[in-house]
C-alpha cells in the first residue's frame, strides 16, 4: 500500500524559508518519480518540482533558484527547501508518485498517490 505524507508547512514573511517534507511508503518507492505541486482555493493543481530517481530536479520557472528539491534515501523522505518566499508561493503543497524512475510528465493526471497536504502561508 502506498502512503505519502507531508509535513513542514507553516507561516512566515516574505524573504523566510521552509522545508516541506514528504514521507515515503510502499513496495518499489525507491524507484519512484516524486514531485511537488501546490494549489489554492479555485484554482488548479500547479506543478512546483519533480526529482527522479537518478536525482535528475526540475523546477516551475517561478521557484528556480529559491527552491531545492532532494531524495535522502535512507529515511525514504523527498524534500523541498524553500526559500525567499513570496507571497505568491502561498498555497497547499502536495507530494505525489509517479510508478517509474524518470519524470516524464509534471500534469496532475500522470501522478497516482497523493499526500493530504501541507498549508504554506507567506505573508508580506
Amino acid at each position: 500500500q502506498v502512503h505519502l505524507e507531508e509535513s513542514g508547512g507553516g507561516s512566515v514573511q516574505a524573504g523566510g524559508s521552509l522545508e516541506l517534507s514528504c514521507a515515503i511508503s510502499g513496495t518499489g518507492s525507491s524507484g519512484w518519480c516524486i514531485a511537488w505541486f501546490r494549489q489554492n482555493p479555485g484554482t488548479q493543481r500547479e506543478w512546483v518540482s519533480s526529482i527522479s530517481t537518478q536525482d535528475a530536479a526540475t523546477y516551475v520557472d517561478s521557484v528556480k533558484g529559491r527552491f531545492f528539491i532532494s531524495r535522502d534515501r535512507v529515511k525514504n523522505i523527498v524534500s523541498l527547501q524553500m526559500k525567499s518566499l513570496k507571497p505568491e508561493d502561498t498555497a497547499m503543497y502536495y507530494c505525489a508518485n509517479r510508478y517509474s524512475g524518470a519524470c516524464l510528465s509534471n500534469s496532475r493526471d500522470d501522478f497516482y498517490n497523493w499526500g493530504q497536504g501541507t498549508q504554506v502561508t507567506v505573508s508580506s
